[in-house]
């Protein structure tokens, strides 16, 4: 049986994670008071449960019986004991999360304190960070669609129960829009040929076989990919050593639909045929199409 720690910001989504969750097959519990985490999943353990995946909403909402340090002190505690536990963090940036609270026109949890909704969203975010620093899965909703975060999710819920090992996360991006905030190693590939400027190639993407093509074509790209997935590969057991369960390997282009997303794919399928478990993510390409739409560039 694997437990999955929900946890994260207010109004980053993890009403939607548990629903989500719920709806795979997870047995759900939601706002679970942090003194009863160990308990419960002792009783979910005796009790022959027969779903492979338990998920427990456990966040600032417990007031002041929450306290994110020890949390983290009860999971390392229950995992020494034999339990197989995983953590999912929900974020997003605070620009998001106040356009969020001022739309639903919701009270955030801190509120009670005394605090601006600023003020709170900051001091949730310190107090929450000992659990940030440990999740196995870290999502950030703030560029995400619901379908988008669903599709994780789901993804999270079918690794439920698999040998734990190092989990690549490929995430292509455009630097216009920033650099990932939890990207492990990032890399730049302006430097190679953009095909944007081909006219018929602009408003195809690096998901389409003709910028593909152009974008890996080159000699010069050849030998960058050969020289990364050398280092890559070579990381990747030492990763594993100092006991890392998740490395995001960021790639990044100007806009993040044409080179950051052809060689994205590219490493995401060179790791799979290796063996190793990978994941592709596009952060910016559905912004960019969208922008190409509106006459914009």
């Amino acid at each position: 049986m694997q437990f999955l720690i929900v946890t994260g910001l207010s109004g980053a989504g993890k009403t939607v994670a548990i629903r989500t969750l719920e709806d795979v097959g997870a047995l759900c519990v939601d706002n679970l008071p942090p003194m009863m985490l160990v308990r419960f999943m002792e009783a979910c353990k005796s009790g022959n449960i027969s779903r492979p995946l338990v998920a427990i909403a456990v966040d600032i909402r417990s007031g002041e019986f929450f306290d994110a340090k020890a949390v983290v002190k009860m999971i390392d505690e229950a995992r020494s004991v034999g339990f197989a536990i995983d953590t999912l963090f929900i974020e997003a940036n605070d620009a998001v999360l106040l356009n969020r609270y001022k739309e639903t026109r919701r009270d955030h949890p801190l509120a009670s304190e005394g605090m601006s909704l600023e003020q709170a969203i900051a001091a949730e975010r310190n107090r929450l960070q000992p659990l940030r620093e440990t999740a196995n899965h870290l999502v950030d909703t703030s560029e995400l669609k619901i379908s988008a975060l669903q599709a994780k999710l789901r993804e999270i819920a079918k690794q439920a129960g698999e040998e734990a090992n190092l989990r690549v996360e490929i995430l292509s991006f455009g630097f216009k829009r920033g650099i990932p905030r939890d990207g492990d190693l990032v890399f730049d590939v302006r430097f190679l040929p953009n095909p944007f400027y081909i006219p018929e190639l602009g408003h195809h993407t690096g998901l389409d076989g003709d910028v593909r093509e152009f974008v890996l074509g080159h000699p010069v790209t050849q030998t960058f990919l050969a020289k990364c997935m050398d280092m890559i590969t070579f990381l990747l057991p030492h990763y594993v050593d100092e006991g890392k369960h998740r490395l995001v390997i960021a790639i990044g282009c100007t806009g993040g639909a044409h080179r950051s997303v052809a060689i994205a794919e590219y490493i995401c399928a060179q790791l799979i045929a290796l063996g190793q478990r990978a994941t592709v993510t596009h952060r910016d390409l559905a912004i960019e199409q969208a922008h190409w739409a509106g006459g914009k560039q």
